[in-house]
């Protein structure tokens, strides 16, 4: 296995990414937040948002993408109390349409998943809309469920927990995503993208599933990407600025 460590942090304003590149892979890797203009303190509704590009230099397949894991600042905060959770289970065997009617109030993001399907004929590109859920809580822990449905080379449906860890240190919480093979193991991904923020009312009280605060003008966010090629790149971290409100 090899470990490459992505050293650099950037920091900058919203168009910036994290840009790591290999023989094999080239990962680029971007997050954000809105709005950015937060109090120094308390905590206040934001929608998180962000995005990782997989490509091999040169075209072709790359490795796939086998985990990732995702740390996030302690300037954050996560909040599902009083919100429905979706047992994957439950939509295991549905479409994006179906999933998202069976557990419409348990929606907490949606995005989109691309990736190229290795066929004899050459690799061949395939997407679905991605809907992440509340899940059921693990060991005191909140999760996402993440729902999928693709279609080549035939119609496959995922559905599939992220255990969200709360942690001591720089990182509130982390995000650990064990991705099923696509495609019977013949998938890549080679793009996905999320939008997560949801405000909703629980016993009379509005809240917020993401918030945030700008404790220290800066939300940091951490990656580190496994690969079926055995190659592990650690370090990618991102650094976006915020300006404090009273």
């Amino acid at each position: 296995m090899l470990v490459l460590l992505a050293a650099a942090a950037f920091a900058a304003g919203a168009g910036a990414s994290a840009l790591v590149e290999t023989h094999e892979i080239r990962l680029k890797v971007n997050a954000d937040f809105q709005p950015r203009n937060l109090p120094a303190h308390s905590f206040a509704p934001v929608q998180f948002e962000g995005y990782v590009d997989v490509a091999k230099p040169g075209g072709g397949e790359p490795p796939a993408l086998q985990q990732v894991v995702l740390d996030f600042d302690r300037d954050g905060r996560l909040d599902a109390g009083g919100l429905p959770t979706c047992a994957p289970e439950r939509i295991a065997a549905a479409s994006v349409e179906e999933a998202r009617a069976l557990c419409k109030g348990a929606i907490v993001g949606t995005g989109t998943i691309e990736a190229l399907v290795a066929l004899p004929s050459g690799p061949v590109p395939t997407s679905s809309p991605l809907t992440l859920f509340n899940g059921p809580r693990q060991e005191g822990h909140p999760t996402v469920v993440v729902h999928a449905r693709t279609t080549v080379p035939a119609t496959q449906t995922y559905a599939f927990v992220v255990p969200i860890e709360r942690r001591p240190g720089e990182f509130r919480y982390r995000a650990t995503a064990e991705i099923p093979p696509l495609a019977g193991g013949l998938g890549a991904i080679t793009h996905i993208a999320v939008k997560i923020g949801r405000r909703y009312t629980a016993g009379g009280v509005k809240r917020s599933y993401v918030a945030a605060r700008c404790g220290d003008h800066i939300l940091r966010s951490h990656g580190a990407f496994t690969f079926s090629n055995g190659l592990v790149i650690e370090g990618v971290g991102l650094e976006k600025y915020c300006a404090q409100r009273p």
